[in-house]
């Protein structure tokens, strides 16, 4: 049997798309420069409601950050030109060496923000992880994806004390192709203030970096995570098991394979703690 044939499967897929705010598009480019113009204003509106001196992104290279980093830098550009005082702060935190740092690079000189923070994060991870040396329970593999989760807490730390010094917030790149998956590190990526990628798919997060201008080579390129020590670079769609047009078309009510609907129907109800408040009584 067809699941996305099933009036129960199709409801599934709809109710899903709407708790994550995905809307489907009409026509891409005017589209994407709705978009565009929408989630600045967002950015702008919530630093002048909080009355904060700006925004905090970490930049790793990929389409994501780039993205979301563009849009942070014109927004504060923007309320500046308004007479209110703001700056973005692009942040790098690599791993001691990171293997794509000139795509990083290449972000940032697309971005242009107004000041760029470089943490490295790898003796602060290695310090925890050394501090937990014998008392995990896991083969290597196991200890090798908790330490990446480690990874990712430690870049929030980073970001949040940064914004903490200078009055700001802290954004995050989660979109919804990201969320119905629970692709994220509770704690780590997952926890920010601002998501301006939010209800997004992939697809429309690519089309609006096309839009901002950003470089078509970290538009396509293959995204990737990458914190397993031990699966250095391991694609994102090789850990969904699908991969993000059949996300994407998902979320937007087009047909997808009865083995990809499952296992994001399976995956959003597995991971639904993470897009949840902290359960109490």
């Amino acid at each position: 049997m067809n699941i996305l044939k099933t009036n129960i499967a199709t409801d599934i897929a709809a109710r899903i798309a709407g708790e994550l705010n995905v809307k489907p598009w009409t026509d891409p480019a005017k589209d994407a420069a709705a978009e565009i113009e929408a989630r600045v204003a967002f950015l702008k509106d919530y630093v002048r409601a909080s009355n904060t001196k700006g925004l905090v992104l970490g930049i790793s290279g990929g389409v994501d950050s780039t993205t979301a980093g563009k849009m942070c830098q014109e927004a504060v550009e923007q309320l500046r030109a308004e007479g209110y005082a703001a700056k973005f702060y692009a942040v790098r935190l690599p791993f001691y060496v990171q293997r794509d740092e000139e795509d990083a690079q290449k972000a940032l000189r697309f971005i242009k923000p107004d000041e760029i923070l470089t943490v490295d994060i790898g003796q602060s991870v290695d310090a925890m992880m050394g501090a937990l040396s014998g008392q995990q329970a896991g083969d290597e593999h196991q200890i090798d994806f908790v330490k990446g989760n480690v990874k990712a807490r430690a870049r929030m730390i980073a970001q949040y004390a940064i914004a903490g010094d200078r009055g700001c917030l802290v954004v995050g790149t989660d979109h919804a192709s990201e969320a119905v998956m629970g692709f994220f590190t509770k704690g780590g990526d997952g926890f920010c203030d601002l998501t301006p990628l939010a209800g997004l798919v992939k697809g429309q997060v690519r089309q609006v970096a096309l839009a901002l201008g950003a470089p078509t080579d970290l538009v396509m390129k293959v995204p990737t995570a990458d914190l397993e020590s031990l699966d250095p670079g391991k694609p994102d769609e090789l850990a969904h098991g699908c991969t993000y047009d059949e996300i994407d078309n998902f979320l937007l009510g087009k047909p997808v394979s009865d083995e990809a609907a499952k296992l994001i129907i399976a995956a959003y109800a597995k991971t639904a703690h993470k897009r949840a408040l902290p359960y109490a009584p």
